[in-house]
């Protein structure tokens, strides 16, 4: 691809995820990509073939987005695990809330499980760092670091999809989701230590 091609596919791209953004998943298509980008209908169609294709473009963007916020926050947090973890789980939800579409996106199983520009290797590290922190946080009698880093990350995308919906707040009264994210810690994790 020469210049030109590469920032005319960079600016579909950008369409997309500022699509994504304000309107959330269901808005992305390959028409109104081209619309906010200012090309003909077609012109999508030459670097994203399928819609997959396009959605997986768009997804890629909000794991770069994602993985630097985490890795600022690893950078910024005291390196005591479970300090660092509880940190990383706030990121976690932050940004579920903050950029609750792309949030939705990134998470779609048949893009990771489509292949498409490396999802998987793109989300992988990400839970890597999780597995990575639960292991130097678990009890000798948990359950495996990767099957318990699993179970958090299950729960802490539950709390993200059920606050955003509205469910959390009217069954727990709850105002912010910081008690629940505590809680997801302690029960998956212990107690945090005195």
């Amino acid at each position: 691809m020469d210049a030109d091609e590469t920032g005319l596919r960079a600016r579909l791209v950008a369409a997309g995820v500022d699509l994504v953004l304000r309107e959330g998943q269901s808005a992305v298509s390959l028409r109104e990509i081209a619309r906010r980008a200012g090309v003909s209908h077609g012109a999508p169609r030459r670097y994203f073939p399928t819609h997959v294709d396009l959605l997986s473009a768009i997804a890629r963007e909000g794991f770069a987005d994602l993985t630097a916020r985490v890795e600022q926050t690893m950078r910024d947090v005291d390196a005591d695990p479970r300090t660092r973890l509880t940190a990383l789980a706030r990121t976690y939800l932050d940004f579920a809330a903050a950029h609750r579409g792309m949030f939705e996106l990134m998470f779609r199983h048949d893009l990771l499980d489509s292949g498409r520009l490396r999802l998987r290797e793109t989300s992988l590290p990400l839970f890597a760092v999780l597995a990575d922190l639960v292991a130097q946080v678990r009890r000798p009698t948990d359950a495996p670091a990767t099957v318990l880093a699993g179970a958090l990350w299950a729960n802490l995308h539950g709390i993200a999809q059920l606050w955003a919906w509205g469910s959390l707040p009217l069954a727990t009264g709850a105002t912010d989701d910081d008690a629940l994210l505590r809680t997801a810690l302690d029960a998956h994790l212990g107690p945090t230590p005195a």
